[in-house]
């Protein structure tokens, strides 16, 4: 069983966002909270704010639905920093022109899943296939080249 939740337009760039998200890919819950404690980037206590929401999201169902859910087992399944909407700006230039920028926006999606007892994931399909690295097609062999033509050298006598 999956665990997921989110945060929409988060005021930091992707790229930014994706460097905290990746230090906790894959790890155990108790692990990335650590690492996100520690860690001197500014996006860290929000990404640490949605994987505490996704732990309760897990703890809710435990307890009121009735779902047996290990909360010590889980691992961060995915993390993504999808982008959001772009705010356009203008900032002055000189000699009366204008430099636009924009500002960008986050949405930042956590998902959980709960390792099984005997100590193997719970990852679908699609996720195992896609940390497979992709294969090269395999390429023809190119063709010789011909030596170049000598040089003719004048007329013989």
């Amino acid at each position: 069983m999956e665990f997921r939740s989110s945060a929409k337009y988060v005021r930091v760039s992707p790229q930014k966002a994706r460097l905290v998200l990746d230090l906790i890919k894959g790890r155990r819950v108790e692990d990335a909270m650590n690492t996100l404690t520690f860690t001197k980037k500014g996006i860290a206590p929000n990404v640490q704010k949605v994987l505490r929401s996704a732990i309760e999201n897990a703890n809710y169902l435990s307890t009121e639905k009735g779902v047996d859910v290990d909360v010590d087992n889980l691992f961060v399944l995915r993390a993504i920093a999808n982008e959001g909407p772009r705010m356009k700006r203008i900032r002055p230039a000189p000699m009366g022109r204008a430099y636009r920028y924009q500002r960008r926006m986050t949405h930042i999606e956590i998902t959980l899943a709960e390792k099984n007892r005997n100590g193997a994931s719970a990852e679908p399909a699609e996720a195992t296939r896609a940390a497979a690295p992709a294969r090269k097609p395999a390429r023809k062999p190119l063709a010789k080249k011909k030596p170049p033509a000598k040089k003719f050298a004048g007329k013989k006598k």
